[in-house]
């Protein structure tokens, strides 16, 4: 637990940051600064493009008595990659717009499932052990 918060909190800031010093020396500071903050707009234009995409086909599959499974796990992962393009960053942007593109978000979506499902499988055991009152 503590390397996965080092990870995020010490070590990605910091290539964050390597990398915009690398695009500013090319780019100059102020098109480095605009080219994060268009993709932040862009980026938070397209998560909700995507968001009510998902949410009319999530009502859809509702309306029709239909489990919407997938599609669940893809709203949060539209919802993590539009956090994260909205982070300043050249690494989070590009992990935020492989998140919410349609046709990246299957690689994600099945990686989420095997982890939910170990950790549904490591939670079962407290379950089943569990007495009820």
């Amino acid at each position: 637990m503590f390397s996965t918060l080092a990870l995020l909190f010490i070590v990605v800031p910091m290539l964050e940051l390597y990398l915009l010093i690398k695009i500013g020396s090319y780019l100059g500071s102020f098109n480095t600064i605009a080219l994060v903050i268009i993709t932040g707009v862009i980026g938070a234009f397209l998560a909700k493009l995507e968001g009510l995409r998902l949410l009319h086909a999530i009502q859809k599959d509702l309306s029709e008595m239909k489990m919407p499974g997938d599609k669940l796990i893809d709203g949060l992962l539209i919802l993590v990659g539009g956090v994260m393009l909205l982070t300043p960053g050249v690494l989070t942007d590009l992990l935020g717009i492989l998140l919410i593109i349609p046709f990246t978000r299957p690689i994600f979506r099945e990686m989420a499932k095997k982890k939910f499902t170990s950790g549904m499988k490591k939670g079962s055991v407290k379950i089943i052990n569990m007495k009820l009152k």
